[in-house]
């Protein structure tokens, strides 16, 4: 059945008018009718069904009749990526939705290879794969954030996994010694009943710069892994890192 987001509260009887754009994709694009039924959710209400009460040139009312599942909360999982091309960064976006993320965070290292993302497209990005997905609210995309203020204003309780590929580390070791990086799942806590508070954070096509690196394995909310012995692209790594993030501490298990 078609699932769709809105922002309006959602319960008993409540009439939900779509903008233009979610109109022309009810109507127009899978050329529903009045009488037929949709799938609503908001991230706070549950998920709703509802009917096609009138639809017209101007667009269509809808009106709500049941809850079919109530709200719930996905792991406290966050994707902060540096900026990359706009192909490969939409993807990353559209897959953390997939993938549960609660929030997907735009940073700007030093070796950031683009100067700017269209938050706007990312975030309707988002939206269509959670309205795909299942899911019952949406990931929020934040701006873009030097990586430097980023952890200067760094949360209390949170833990930070950094992905880290080597670059240009000639000291770098694949699953080496205690202090460098190690395999996901070697790497994250034992699995409790609590997921906690966590970031994943992948660097630019480039690598992270020295310093950032260095200063990143320094601080104590830092849980540096390695996601094997190839160096990936930002969009597989992305992938990659949540997918054992999920598996091993997550609501895969």
């Amino acid at each position: 059945m078609i699932r769709l987001h809105v922002t309006e509260a959602l319960g008993p009887e409540a009439e939900i008018v779509p903008d233009a754009g979610q109109a022309h994709y009810l109507l127009n694009v899978m050329r529903l009718k009045p009488g037929e039924a949709l799938l609503l959710f908001n991230g706070r209400d549950g998920e709703w069904r509802a009917l096609i009460e009138a639809a017209g040139k101007r667009g269509c009312r809808l009106r709500t009749l049941e809850q079919t599942r109530p709200q719930s909360s996905p792991p406290d999982l966050e994707l902060a990526v540096a900026l990359v091309k706009r192909a490969r960064l939409e993807t990353i976006v559209e897959k953390a939705a997939e993938l549960g993320c609660r929030r997907v965070r735009l940073v700007i290292t030093r070796r950031t290879n683009a100067d700017h993302a269209k938050v706007e497209r990312l975030q309707a990005i988002a939206t269509e794969a959670s309205e795909q997905t299942g899911r019952l609210d949406v990931p929020e995309v934040c701006g873009p954030m030097k990586l430097e203020k980023w952890l200067d204003a760094w949360e209390p309780d949170r833990r930070l996994m950094f992905c880290d590929e080597a670059g240009d580390d000639p000291d770098a070791e694949w699953g080496g010694p205690a202090g460098r990086a190690t395999p996901v799942l070697q790497s994250l806590p034992s699995p409790s009943n609590e997921w906690g508070a966590w970031t994943i954070l992948i660097g630019p096509e480039g690598g992270f710069d020295p310093a950032e690196r260095n200063r990143l394995r320094s601080l104590p909310f830092v849980t540096p892994v390695t996601l094997g012995p190839r160096i990936l692209r930002a969009d597989t790594a992305a992938i990659s890192a949540l997918t054992l993030w999920q598996a091993g501490l997550g609501d895969w298990r």
